[in-house]
């Protein structure tokens, strides 16, 4: 993908005029403007009409909102990738929930605006490839002021401290306000609960070993791919892991 089809819409003039400046000058990918909108019904109307790819959407405008716009067009088969592009930052959870792939606050950077391009066209490539799964299910994080999308398939296992949850990748980790029960009953496919505070990746075990932790030499505890730390399996679980590492699946 050489360039994204791209539709501007803001309610403010000199807004879309200063995303099309920088859009000009972006490279890898680039972004071709092919229409603009001042608000959420007129570019349905342009979407209805022309073969897009992206939008820069704000979300403070008059009659359909951005959001409202957004929510309408996760159902469309051929939905544009979504980039919001707003003054207001409190939006960012909502925004991530309805898969936007990036949220930017004006004023934009060039470089910044580059980056959501780049992310733009790996999702839309992702998703127009031929998949056996959903790999695009991801949790939406808050660490301190930021949010970002971990896709699901990264997640090794996530454990319950506290009031929050530790979401463990093979680079790092995570910390996530919910709770177990609800990413288990959510995914049952991809998750084992393996202990009472803790869910492991089914395609993430690679063994199941005794461990002594310094209180119970008789405790068994998981490998999992790409992690060194083990993970504790209570003697409740332990039937379920077995079966697991039985058959995956």
């Amino acid at each position: 993908m050489t360039s994204l089809r791209t539709l501007i819409v803001d309610d403010e003039a000199l807004a879309r005029s200063r995303l099309r400046n920088l859009l000009a000058d972006c490279r890898s990918p680039a972004a071709e403007v092919v229409s603009e909108a001042a608000h959420g019904k007129a570019a349905l109307q342009q979407l209805n009409g022309t073969q897009i790819d992206l939008v820069l959407l704000d979300i403070h405008m008059p009659g359909i909102d951005g959001i409202e716009l957004a929510r309408s067009l996760r159902s469309r088969p051929e939905a544009p990738a979504i980039v919001f592009v707003t003054a207001h930052a409190v939006h960012a959870v909502t925004a991530f929930e309805l898969e936007a792939v990036d949220y930017l606050t004006k004023p934009v950077r060039a470089e910044r605006l580059q980056q959501a391009l780049q992310k733009a066209e790996r999702h839309l490539k992702e998703r127009r490839a031929p998949s056996t799964e959903a790999t695009q299910e991801a949790l939406v994080i808050q660490d301190r002021g930021r949010t970002e999308r971990v896709p699901l398939a990264e997640v090794l296992y996530l454990k319950s401290e506290y009031k929050y949850l530790t979401v463990r990748t093979a680079s790092r980790s995570h910390i996530l306000d919910g709770s177990l029960a609800e990413i288990e009953d959510r995914y049952p496919a991809r998750f084992v609960r393996v202990h009472r505070n803790a869910l492991v990746a089914r395609e993430a075990i690679r063994a199941l070993e005794k461990y002594d932790d310094g209180e119970d030499a008789e405790g068994w505890a998981l490998r999992l791919e790409g992690i060194p730390e083990p993970v504790a399996v209570s003697r409740r679980q332990l039937s379920a892991v077995r079966e697991v590492l039985k058959d995956p699946r």
